[in-house]
């Protein structure tokens, strides 16, 4: 599956985008403190991001406690979807309780980094800053309860357990990132 962007096995780009808290966040930052991060370039308005919202949720839920976060950036190009703007993110992260970090990449170069092309992709990376799984969240964004398979959280589960990640990478599901005309 060749795709632009970040190769699986190197370093992910480094960031330092603003934040909903209104904070800068710094992806170095998390990688001192945790097991691995799973940057999920999302946005507010795509419909595929909602059907993805609790399971990301949930996956925060069930790893942070061992040393894991998900980070949502939103790249999409605001001038063209007003809903995807850095205070209408504020609103969204408040209105359906987010419990992971919303950043903004307002200028699209960390999406362009990771060649992030659809929302919500996920792009998985360990504490040494190597991209492991690039990808979808799992197999069926309409039902979560006929998802066969959980590509996501069985790449999280099997870093934390010091196995190899496998798929490394895998189809999106989602909607087309927006980008700047």
């Amino acid at each position: 599956m060749e795709k632009t962007g970040t190769p699986l096995g190197s370093y992910a780009p480094d960031f330092e985008l603003p934040a909903i808290d209104d904070s800068v966040h710094h992806l170095s930052r998390y990688l001192e403190t945790c097991r691995c991060v799973a940057v999920v370039f999302m946005c507010n308005h795509c419909s595929y991001v909602r059907l993805y919202l609790d399971r990301l949720k949930q996956i925060q839920a069930e790893f942070h406690d061992r040393g894991f976060t998900v980070i949502g950036i939103n790249s999409n190009d605001a001038s063209q979807y007003p809903e995807d703007s850095f205070e209408n993110m504020k609103k969204f992260a408040t209105q359906e309780h987010l419990n992971f970090p919303y950043l903004w990449d307002p200028t699209q170069d960390v999406a362009f980094c990771f060649g992030a092309q659809k929302t919500p992709e996920a792009f998985l990376i360990d504490n040494q800053g190597i991209l492991l799984y690039r990808g979808g969240i799992d197999d069926n964004a309409q039902d979560p309860e006929a998802v066969k398979d959980r590509y996501l959280r069985e790449a999280i589960a099997s870093l934390m357990e010091g196995s190899a990640v496998t798929p490394r990478a895998t189809e999106t599901i989602g909607g087309s990132l927006k980008w700047r005309q």
